[in-house]
């Protein structure tokens, strides 16, 4: 059970990570040397 919400919340942040990147993308978007 433990090692499953380990995975979750490791899973959760990885998608937190991706998600804000983009945020930040399309934020910065008419920035193009942000990448």
């Amino acid at each position: 059970m433990a090692k499953n919400t380990a995975q979750l919340f490791s899973l959760f942040a990885l998608a937190n990570l991706v998600i804000a990147r983009n945020l930040l993308r399309s934020v910065h978007g008419s920035n193009p040397s942000s990448v």
